[in-house]
């Protein structure tokens, strides 16, 4: 079992530097993983009302935690408001249910999904689209959701409120229209995908950044084979093979080292277990550099139905 270390929150909590993503796991295969997971060591489970399986994540949990293995105060969970739930009155609602689903009393993180809302149709449409199969939008100021979140702070419902997909002029405006700066900014950060410039502006921000898709989503439904494979990238097979570790976790080692917190997901045992061996090593500043210098700009979720939405993060020169 590993002991993963921590890293403090503003609000004075420990989270852990290593968790597990459940993004892509199938709801009864994601259940066995999380249980597997903790027996590993890892205390850090990453969820979210999108990704649909909070039920056997709270199943997973509620085991565990019944059977000993584990207490509740040992574990650092997080959940995501989804984009539907982007109107001020909806935002209980949408928090509700993943803290029901989870089967649990607070969360320790609860992240806004992404700054773009969509329009509520239904607790089953995740995406909503019009008759022209276009994406409906719902403009409601994430300032104003934020705030929502800071009350259920204040009711001890949460533990720390942060957000995902925010660039750092959606955070500045957080910064200096509300009262509780975000705790965490969870974005993807892979060496295909450095972000230098939106780590260090969180970094100087007391914003702990966690990257999720480290390891490039190999996965992910879209993948086509003209695009670059992270996990076969030459250079890093090589460094791979001098350190006697995985390319992956090279990878997340490379990650912890910049100060990111990182939320691998795997349903494989070996894989959940040798994601979480990153302390055992260090990689020099010329690792650091030449994966560094792997950086293209490939972003795997770009949130391509949110182009258009006026609060969509991922383009230059972002006004609004």
């Amino acid at each position: 079992m590993e002991n993963v270390p921590t890293v403090r929150l503003q609000t004075g909590y420990a989270m852990p530097l290593v968790g597990l993503g459940t993004w892509q796991s199938l709801k009864e295969e994601g259940q066995t993983a999380v249980e597997c997971a903790i027996a590993c060591g890892y205390r850090h489970i990453d969820c979210a009302w999108m990704y649909q399986n909070e039920d056997e994540m709270g199943k997973a949990i509620t085991k565990v935690i019944k059977e000993n293995k584990v207490q509740r105060e040992e574990l650092f969970i997080t959940s995501k408001l989804w984009s539907i739930f982007h109107k001020p009155e909806l935002v209980r609602t949408g928090f509700m249910k993943s803290l029901n689903k989870l089967n649990l009393k607070y969360l320790d993180l609860y992240l806004i999904h992404t700054p773009c809302g969509n329009k509520y149709v239904d607790d089953e449409t995740i995406i909503p689209q019009g008759s022209d199969g276009k994406t409906l939008f719902d403009d409601t100021d994430y300032v104003k959701i934020w705030k929502v979140l800071e009350d259920l702070q204040k009711e001890g419902l949460i533990r720390s409120i942060g957000v995902s997909n925010f660039n750092k002029h959606q955070i500045n405006r957080i910064l200096k229209e509300c009262s509780v700066p975000p705790a965490v900014n969870q974005i993807e950060i892979n060496p295909y995908l450095v972000q230098k410039d939106l780590v260090d502006f969180c970094n100087n921000k007391g914003i702990v950044v966690t990257a999720f898709s480290p390891l490039g989503s190999p996965t992910r439904p879209w993948v086509s084979p003209e695009e670059p494979a992270l996990l076969k990238d030459p250079s890093l097979e090589e460094i791979a093979k001098r350190l006697e570790k995985s390319v992956a976790q090279v990878i997340l080692r490379y990650l912890i080292e910049r100060k990111t917190v990182v939320i691998p997901k795997s349903t494989s045992p070996d894989r959940i277990k040798s994601n979480i061996e990153l302390f055992d090593f260090e990689l020099t500043k010329k690792d650091m550099d030449a994966i560094g210098s792997l950086n293209q700009d490939f972003r795997v979720l770009a949130w391509p139905w949110l182009v258009g939405h006026k609060y969509y993060p991922f383009k230059e020169n972002y006004s609004e």
